[in-house]
């Protein structure tokens, strides 16, 4: 059985004539002139009025979201979702003043690691912003060693993720 591609034109017996606008692994979409949309089997009866070759769209959907997901990622302020390490889950952070007389502090854990998370994820985008303007690169590796010993100045907080993948990484030694 030859496969469609994209843009071929079908007359279908229940359905009447329409265009192929997609083939997944077991359907065509058909936009219908009379019916609208309609995914019908590979395999059904229809007579082709005109075929399309290789036009047939071979990425799927999942590529398709890990690209989007990738991008969004590079290109956006959006937080990604970072496990706590379990052993400070429901815990909270105490500070106490060295003064008399001041009051102390509590701040639940969670609320600190997520603000400890946005920071990381802010520097990843100028980090990106540094890389992508029009700067010289002289001033691009300046701008990308303050970056770097930022990240070496919050590996104090590292202790509080539950996977190594996400820590903080500064300069490394040589």
């Amino acid at each position: 059985m030859k496969i469609l591609g994209i843009g071929s034109r079908i007359a279908h017996p229940e359905y009447g004539k329409g265009v192929v606008t997609n083939v997944s692994s077991k359907d065509y979409w058909v936009t219908f002139i009379e019916n609208g949309l309609e995914t019908i089997p590979l395999n059904d009866t229809f007579e082709v009025i005109e075929a399309a070759e290789n036009e047939v769209d071979t990425i799927s959907f999942y590529d398709v979201e890990q690209s989007l997901t990738r991008i969004l990622k590079k290109w956006s302020d959006v937080t990604e979702v970072v496990p706590i390490a379990d052993k400070w889950k429901g815990g909270k952070m105490i500070m106490e003043p060295g003064q008399s007389g001041v009051q102390g502090k509590e701040v639940p854990i969670d609320t600190f690691f997520n603000k400890i998370i946005m920071v990381r994820d802010r520097l990843r985008v100028m980090e990106q912003k540094v890389n992508a303007s029009n700067l010289g690169d002289n001033e691009k590796v300046e701008l990308q060693q303050y970056i770097t010993r930022i990240y070496g100045s919050l590996t104090t907080f590292n202790v509080l993720f539950k996977s190594q993948t996400d820590y903080f990484v500064g300069e490394k030694s040589k």
